[in-house]
């Protein structure tokens, strides 16, 4: 059973959205976080559900190549979903050093672990970085390719990491939605939705007047937590 609260922004009846945090390759997690999901939908059917991943769906974990392809199946329960797949900054590093195989953009993402990225689609490690996307699946690096950079749901605004304050939401730059931290996160002050995201984690959810931030470290010992959203309230799924 889901613990419910008073959110701080509302859905329009008859919908619910299911945001997860970063994943990190922690696909056991991922599995058993959509198990958490599809059991919930079961005991309270729902006319439209919506599932969204708020990216860094890779690296730094065991199986990003498994994250992706568990990502990429159809939802086994009808009725389905909605499922939204936003861009991370982690994806996006990706995608720079595969597409380009420039030796910069290379050594930037394997810092921030593409090392364990490359490692779960079984790349050798003396390949050199212009011949790393013959290593991934085609249908992952469409997938990757295809990520969307925001969502908007009633008062909510989905993304990575973020928004710029006192920018227009039309004005947002891709940088800073998928990279900013401050001054973002101690904004005292409203912003065009109340923000969804991830991107900087912490030991809880986050959750204020202007924004829930639900990244809790599932690589880093922490969980995976999966906000749940409906009408004016907000509850949590961990694993």
């Amino acid at each position: 059973m889901i613990s419910l609260s008073l959110a701080p922004a509302t859905l329009p009846p008859g919908q619910r959205i299911y945001a997860i945090g970063d994943v990190h390759g922690c696909a056991d997690r991922l599995a058993e976080m959509h198990r958490l999901v599809r059991a919930d939908l079961a005991a309270r059917p729902i006319a439209t559900a919506t599932v969204v991943h708020l990216g860094d769906l890779i690296d730094r974990g065991p199986d990003s190549a498994g994250v992706v392809e568990f990502v990429l199946q159809p939802w086994p329960d009808e009725p389905a979903p909605t499922v939204v797949n936003l861009l991370g900054n982690h994806e996006d590093m990706m995608l720079i050093a595969v597409a380009s195989g420039d030796a910069e953009a290379a050594e930037h993402w394997i810092a921030n672990g593409g090392d364990e990225s490359l490692a779960s689609w079984e790349v050798p490690p003396d390949t050199p970085p212009e011949q790393w996307w013959r290593a991934v699946p085609p249908t992952h690096l469409g997938f990757l390719r295809g990520l969307s950079l925001m969502h908007r749901a009633g008062g909510y605004l989905f993304v990575h990491a973020g928004l710029r304050p006192d920018v227009l939401l039309e004005r947002q730059t891709r940088h800073d939605l998928i990279w900013i931290r401050e001054p973002f996160l101690s904004w005292d002050g409203p912003l065009p939705a109340v923000v969804v995201h991830g991107h900087t984690p912490a030991a809880d959810p986050t959750v204020r007047f202007n924004r829930i931030g639900i990244d809790t470290g599932a690589v880093l010992g922490g969980r995976l937590t999966c906000a749940v959203l409906e009408r004016e309230t907000l509850g949590f799924l961990q694993v």
